[in-house]
């Protein structure tokens, strides 16, 4: 049985239905499922995104069937970057477009909501950290937990989420004192109450509670609650020395939710694209994809530390518009998931201007922007443009941030805030009339945003201890990617660029020939197959590249260096073995 959060999330499921349809063997090929080919439409308009081109109507795609009764999704990459989706490799193992009505009618004693007669664009979408290696992975820990099986391994490390509290993260306690007291609030008024919590903490949770009307039960304004966005916008006037107003502010489920609010608004035909960077988190590609708009990959530069040149962007735009596609926007992921790079002032400002000029809105997914590592500092894009003078005073923006990353690492909560510079205002309604579609975000997710963004200043009764666990946490996190960087650099045929920033390393590894062949015939990507073989061996889950988009004939994973020191240092020590056996095995 699947438990969503509110009736608006069980029918949004029910629309769109959840893809859960991994097969854990290596012995199992996933089908690779058809692309639908659409014919380009024109668009034209001053904004990217007015209230006269964002996604209200969306056209009925047709209908697939899936050959076989276990349908099986591919751990292959869907995107098309303007190659030609019907190649004869494609072909041998998709799904296809049946133009007999006859075969899709449904007879009595069937399922209403089948995987033929189902959403295809749902079916289509492919969500790498939560793919087929993770899945496995949780098969074998149920094993372990089960005392089945016969595994090398007491354990499985889950490297493939950034999701701090899961692997030994402990919660900031002032944060959980707040939360403890609003949740029951008439512990504010109980005399033993102060023997439990700090005054400091009884204070900010009377002062939040004197906000919501009903408590953390009650639903709130769509966009949060009025006082919190007020110390969201403070929080951005202090970091980028320049006006937020509140109103600009919307409360969300995470950074997700408010990906996913700005992209519903943005498409608004099939012709409509995103460009996206390569490597990418894929929530872009699965909700470009269930959205039926166009993903255009942008591709860094590996050998120059994940950098952006902007004539790659010019590249792929005027490509995207010979094919009749209408370019949108540009998502930045700053510090970078998965490569975990920061970008400089200067390249931001460069993708401005670029932007600027072809009339680009910008998704500025800055959820990282407390875990920086090294020299280069973070700057948002909000300050970037700014900083342009008032030529840029219209720009477009769409920002994000979440409580689940940087030092709080809360995912549970599903706090997080989005920021809207620039746009039309009659859109800003319209999105206004998303956020209320789902009611309100989860209040205790509103409070961890407050806290993260509000934290005990100096001189207040917790500000030591918060000082303490907050710089604890990132110490660790400094370390520990700095071991990782070295570890991966040690071993033969894997390279790593340096870890500035986020939570994750993406290590290019030299697959041999042998197993590239022994992958295919497994119907398998050759990273899939590496990460699965890893697995396997040294119980370390990690996600192969081919799920974020990478260059032909290149393969690396994205790992996190999230779990504890100790038990990272040692499953790294099993990961050199493995990948010695592995090249002894296929070399």
């Amino acid at each position: 049985m699947r438990i969503s959060t509110s009736i608006s999330t069980a029918i949004l499921f029910a629309s769109f239905v959840e893809t859960g349809c991994f097969t854990p063997s290596l012995q199992t090929a996933g089908l690779s499922l058809a692309r639908q080919k659409l014919s380009p439409a024109t668009w034209l308009g001053r904004k990217s995104l007015t209230a006269g081109n964002f996604g209200l109507d969306k056209p009925a795609g047709r209908r697939g069937l899936v050959g076989g009764p276990e349908m099986v999704v591919s751990t292959r990459p869907s995107w098309p970057l303007f190659e030609d989706s019907e190649d004869e490799d494609d072909d041998k193992n998709t799904a296809f477009w049946d133009d007999d009505d006859d075969d899709d009618e449904w007879t009595e004693g069937d399922k209403v909501l089948q995987v033929e007669t189902m959403n295809q664009r749902v079916v289509k979408m492919q969500y790498a950290v939560r793919g087929q290696v993770p899945t496995t992975a949780e098969l074998i820990q149920t094993e372990i937990n089960n005392g089945q099986g016969n595994w090398p391994f007491d354990e499985v490390l889950f490297c493939n989420i950034g999701n701090p509290h899961s692997v030994g993260q402990k919660p900031i306690t002032f944060y959980r004192q707040v939360l403890a007291l609003v949740d029951c609030p008439w512990l504010l008024d109980d005399p033993r109450a102060k023997e439990l919590f700090p005054a400091d903490a009884i204070e900010r949770a009377r002062y939040l509670s004197n906000f919501m009307t009903g408590g953390t039960g009650a639903y709130s304004h769509s966009q949060g609650v009025l006082a919190i966005r007020k110390t969201v916008a403070s929080f951005i006037e202090q970091r980028d020395g320049y006006s937020c107003d509140p109103n600009n502010i919307f409360l969300t489920n995470g950074a997700s939710t408010a990906i996913q609010m700005v992209l519903t608004a943005l498409i608004n035909s099939p012709s409509d694209a995103v460009l996206v960077p390569m490597p990418q988190y894929p929530i872009y590609s699965a909700l470009l994809s269930l959205l039926n708009g166009k993903m255009l990959g942008y591709h860094m530069d590996e050998n120059r530390d994940w950098a952006l040149d902007v004539s790659t962007l010019e590249k792929q735009v005027a490509v995207a518009r010979d094919q009749g596609l209408r370019p949108k926007a540009v998502v930045v992921i700053n510090p970078g998931n998965p490569v975990g790079n920061v970008l400089t002032q200067e390249n931001m400002r460069e993708i401005a201007e670029f932007c600027k000029k072809e009339g680009l809105l910008v998704l500025a997914d800055e959820v990282y922007q407390e875990n920086v590592y090294g020299e280069k500092p973070f700057v948002s894009f909000k300050k970037a443009i700014r900083d342009l003078g008032p030529d840029f005073d219209d720009f477009e923006l769409a920002s994000f941030h979440s409580t689940s990353k940087g030092l709080t690492g809360e995912c549970g909560r599903r706090g997080g805030y989005m920021e809207l510079v620039g746009v039309d205002a009659e859109v800003q309604g319209h999105i206004i009339k998303l956020a209320s579609s789902g009611l309100c975000s989860c209040l205790n997710g509103q409070i961890m945003v407050d806290l993260m963004l509000n934290p005990p200043c100096e001189g207040d009764v917790s500000y030591p201890l918060w000082k303490e666990e907050t710089e604890t946490i990132y110490k660790s996190l400094h370390t520990k990617s700095q071991a990782l960087y070295h570890k991966l650099n040690s071993m033969e045929g894997i390279s790593v660029r340096p870890l500035e920033g986020a939570m994750y390393a993406f290590p290019k590894i030299e697959i041999p020939e042998r197993a590239i062949a022994k992958a295919h015939s497994l119907g398998l990507e050759p990273d899939t197959f590496y990460a699965l073989s890893l697995l396997e061996a040294t119980g370390i889950c990690t996600v192969p590249g081919s799920g974020f988009g990478q260059k032909k004939r290149t393969y690396h994973v994205r790992m996190t260096f999230l779990p504890e020191e100790k038990k990272l240092m040692a499953a790294m020590d099993r990961f050199e073995q493995f990948h010695k056996d592995f090249l002894a095995q296929y070399s």
